[in-house]
């Protein structure tokens, strides 16, 4: 398995920036990676007015998640934040707009996995 470096997480933001610059701004034009995925693949995603990247690194049969959302409409990207979150197996984050739409994010058993679930228990919560 291929490790990202600290440096390879710089590129982050200019990546994000890059598929949200990409294209239509229309949500059904965009490029989607719906998973579940392995470690460093990324689901790509919009919910509401946000586009969402998310991949995770294994760490210790943890999931090390890394999400970036940004607005639909910012052409710069100047809008897009990195969030990094440590699941355990099974556990979900809840990502919520402002639009009141929510995507839940699941680490899998023993790290194996990330996936959007449809779960209603909240172990952590990020919007803006």
């Amino acid at each position: 398995m291929r490790q990202l470096s600290r440096n390879g997480f710089l590129g982050l933001p200019i990546a994000m920036a890059l598929v949200l610059a990409s294209g239509p701004t229309f949500a059904d034009d965009l490029p989607q990676s719906l998973g579940p995925v392995g470690p460093n693949a990324p689901i790509l995603t919009t919910v509401g007015g946000k586009r969402v990247l998310a991949f995770y690194e294994a760490k210790g049969g943890n999931c090390g998640m890394h999400v970036i959302i940004g607005d639909l409409a910012d052409v710069s990207g100047g809008s897009a934040v990195r969030v990094r979150i440590a699941l355990d197996p099974r556990q979900v984050v809840h990502i919520d707009t402002p639009e009141h739409e929510s995507l839940n994010l699941q680490c899998g058993q023993s790290a194996g996995t990330l996936a959007i679930v449809d779960d209603g228990k909240a172990i952590a919560s990020v919007g803006q």
